[in-house]
């Protein structure tokens, strides 16, 4: 591997980890200050400029993030397998391969194969700043997985697989092994309101802010982004 290729992926993986301590709160908005001092920023001030009309970062947040994506790697974009990569570090005690999979298609909104910085950033902001609903029409597009506008029970349960097989052994209790089975054949009675197989973004959307044990079960869905 070229130099370039190995400081471009340890450029990644800083930017990951930056997102990680974010969603997982353990990075306040005052260390941003901090962590800008200690890097140098290349960036083009009107491109940053708009995301941050777009998106709900400041412009120094946007910076550190920026120059995790382009610092070393100009091209600016993550393909499906350097994101699988970067994920695999986070969940070593598993396997993060599918949920990867689909949360990339989640961010790659344009379906080019490729996730740009202005792809994550609009993703990102909807997740850690967005209201309640944006947040809620985000996961539906991830549950969603051949985006035809529907949940079905079993594009619920390959993302609930997805993600026990990410956690691996790790969770206590251990889960018994139809764990994803269960939990999806109780999500999808209660959100599938009129019986008809699939569950649409209004029934999903109602069902979870109506229903305190399934939006604390989507912080799941949050924790392991």
């Amino acid at each position: 591997m070229s130099g370039c290729r190995k400081r471009c992926k340890r450029e990644i993986l800083k930017c990951a980890q930056y997102l990680l301590r974010l969603l997982t709160g353990s990075l306040h908005t005052d260390s941003v200050e901090d962590e800008l001092e200690m890097a140098t920023v290349r960036h083009r001030p009107e491109a940053l400029e708009l995301l941050e009309a777009q998106s709900k970062f400041t412009k120094k947040e946007l910076q550190i993030l920026y120059r995790g994506f382009k610092n070393e790697c100009p091209s600016g974009v993550v393909n499906e397998e350097t994101f699988k990569e970067i994920y695999s570090q986070f969940f070593p005690q598993g396997d993060s391969t599918t949920y990867a999979h689909f949360l990339f298609n989640a961010f790659d909104t344009d379906h080019n194969g490729a996730v740009s910085f202005e792809d994550f950033i609009k993703g990102l902001s909807i997740l850690l700043r967005g209201t309640v609903q944006e947040k809620l029409n985000w996961a539906f597009n991830l549950y969603d997985i051949n985006k035809d506008g529907y949940i079905t029970k079993e594009e619920m349960l390959d993302i609930m697989k997805a993600i026990y097989d990410m956690m691996g052994k790790c969770t206590y209790p251990v889960l018994k092994e139809d764990a994803p089975r269960q939990h999806v054949e109780t999500f999808f009675q209660k959100m599938d309101k009129n019986k008809d197989g699939v569950v649409t973004i209004d029934e999903f959307i109602e069902s979870c802010q109506k229903d305190e044990n399934i939006m604390r079960s989507m912080q799941l869905f949050e924790n392991v982004i």
